[in-house]
């Protein structure tokens, strides 16, 4: 089964409303020429929607960085399904290492928010992936392994692979200037999809799309996608410039 790519571009907590204007007017042509591929912008909530409202009828997917598994009551700070649907957004990240080890977030509250952005019909990217400890003590796969398992768990039988998308995030190799060569991804993404199978079956397995997040750049791009179980990147700093996000676009292309 052949997945489309995807390249999602996490904004993290970078960007005014008028330098996302910029970016999106500079990136909705750029995308239209990405045959095959799904192009995803997170961005921070106070300027997602404006985005979301210029992606209209483009090929980009306006996406944000987080919400919460209630569609409303006494959660201040919060933002709900509901809300996001009524701004145009298509797509969330969910779990992303940086909630998981700042925030606090657990593999429980993870579950939960895949399994609500999946049956309130946004497109969840559920980041997985162990610290540099972990990985040095020999418990990548453990972690891993829990965390897929946690979101799977919660997701409904009739949810399908194509509802749901994973983000590898070798934690150690954000930021950091370590990077996991193109076989580490391959290989922690392979058993991730094997896993997948495992839990879910074989057509379930093939068809969800498995991201890498580890420092992807124009640079190594082409190598990591040239991977068989690899589906595109969820890019960080490498996507704030619209020029080398664009890039990795015709990389995964």
């Amino acid at each position: 089964m052949a997945r489309r790519p995807m390249m999602a571009a996490n904004w993290k907590m970078n960007k005014t409303v008028r330098e996302a204007q910029d970016y999106t007017a500079a990136l909705i042509p750029r995308a239209a020429d990405a045959e095959g591929v799904d192009v995803a912008v997170f961005a921070p909530f106070t300027c997602a929607g404006e985005v979301a409202r210029m992606a209209e009828d483009s090929a980009v997917i306006p996406g944000v960085q987080n919400f919460f598994y209630e569609d409303s009551g006494a959660f201040t700070g919060e933002v709900s399904a509901p809300m996001l649907l009524d701004l145009g957004i298509q797509a969330v990240i969910v779990g992303h290492s940086e909630r998981r080890e700042i925030f606090g977030e657990s593999d429980e509250m993870v579950a939960r928010k895949a399994a609500k952005a999946v049956s309130s019909g946004l497109l969840p990217v559920v980041c997985v992936g162990e610290t540099k400890e972990e990985r040095d003590a020999g418990n990548m796969w453990e972690k891993v392994s829990g965390q897929v398992c946690r979101v799977v768990e919660e997701l409904d039988d009739s949810v399908g692979g194509e509802d749901i998308v994973f983000a590898y995030e070798p934690i150690w190799a954000i930021g950091t200037g370590d990077t996991a060569t193109p076989e580490d991804a391959q290989d922690a993404i392979g058993k991730i999809r094997g896993l997948l199978r495992e839990l879910r079956g074989e057509e379930f397995a093939e068809s969800v799309r498995i991201l890498y997040g580890g420092s992807i750049k124009p640079e190594n791009a082409a190598e990591i996608m040239a991977q068989e179980d690899i589906d595109g990147g969820l890019v960080g700093g490498a996507s704030l410039d619209v020029g080398s996000f664009a890039e990795l676009i015709k990389a995964a292309s």
